[in-house]
């Protein structure tokens, strides 16, 4: 037996990337955790503030006056670019993009485009088309531009996409774009107790090719 998550249909997915379609904590965290110290701050303290947003942007809230955020996040990225031992498709999430027309979904990722396209090669997980990156706008999630920016390109207007999202940043974005939103909660350590629609990952659903556009559906 399989039911509709919505009665109405969208024009085109978008996807976060790190936490809703591929699993980096582990990688993230090592090199994450290396800078926390390096600089004499508590990795068990500031790691959950590194997921959903633009590196320098993280390093900028720290307020840190000897740092430069955007020296220091070249360096950071590069470092996660050669740490991919651990990364993994969230559950179910080739076969779900696999299923997608190609012009219909898009990655719209905090991660710059070079950590973008190692992390969905290591992954297993298809290049999409569209694939908006940290350095495709100015202002980073929980700003709307980078979906904005996405459902530009695949000439949609973004009201009528689903968003799915991990961080509460990125979900943020998404909601400010005017997207539906669809919470991924297989990374979330502590689930999610928000208004939005919520999966724990693609195991047990199927994106439905309908003549108005997308659909989705539990199985």
């Amino acid at each position: 037996m399989s039911d509709h998550f919505f009665d109405d249909t969208f024009e085109a997915f978008l996807f976060d990337m790190d936490g809703t379609i591929l699993n980096s904590i582990a990688a993230a965290e090592r090199v994450w955790g290396a800078w926390f110290r390096k600089i004499g701050l508590d990795p068990e303290v500031y790691l959950p503030t590194i997921h959903g947003r633009k590196v320098s942007e993280t390093i900028a809230s720290l307020s840190l006056s000897h740092i430069d955020p955007e020296a220091e996040a070249s360096a950071i990225t590069k470092a996660e670019i050669a740490e991919v031992e651990g990364v993994v498709p969230i559950p179910g999430a080739s076969l779900f993009l696999n299923s997608l027309p190609p012009h219909k979904w898009a990655v719209v990722t905090s991660a710059p485009l070079a950590l973008a396209r190692t992390r969905l090669e290591a992954a297993g997980l298809p290049t999409p088309a569209i694939l908006v990156t940290a350095e495709d706008v100015q202002k980073g999630k929980p700003a709307p531009d980078c979906f904005n920016l996405a459902a530009e390109r695949l000439a949609v207007n973004p009201v009528r996409c689903l968003a799915f999202e991990d961080a509460e940043a990125g979900i943020a974005a998404a909601v400010s774009a005017g997207c539906t939103v669809m919470v991924v909660t297989e990374t979330r350590k502590h689930g999610f107790d928000g208004s939005h629609n919520q999966i724990a990952n693609y195991q047990h659903v199927r994106p439905e090719i309908l003549r108005g556009g997308l659909g989705l559906t539990r199985i």
